[in-house]
């Protein structure tokens, strides 16, 4: 069997972009799965329709306030390392 290099893509963008994605896919995950569920359940569209757009909706407001409090540390951590690194430099200088 002939050798061919191995030649990996990685994806290159920041960690923002990787972020939206799985978010994305994630947070239509759950109402997809709601509304599937429920069709074989229940007969009438309007009540589908209903349950999933209203699960989407609580979702983005769960996530969105646990969101709030994962962002506020990591500010923190960011902080106390840069104040760490400063400290040092004064030390070392």
């Amino acid at each position: 069997m002939p050798q061919t290099p191995h030649m990996e893509q990685h994806f290159t963008a920041g960690e923002t972009i990787r972020d939206i994605v799985i978010g994305m896919s994630d947070g239509l995950t759950v109402p997809f799965a709601l509304a599937a569920g429920l069709t074989g359940a229940v007969s009438a569209t309007s009540i589908i329709v209903t349950a999933g757009a209203s699960g989407g909706r609580r979702r983005v407001h769960s996530d969105g306030s646990g969101g709030i409090p994962g962002c506020q540390e990591r500010c923190r951590a960011l902080r106390q390392r840069a104040h760490q690194g400063a400290a040092r430099s004064q030390r070392e200088a």
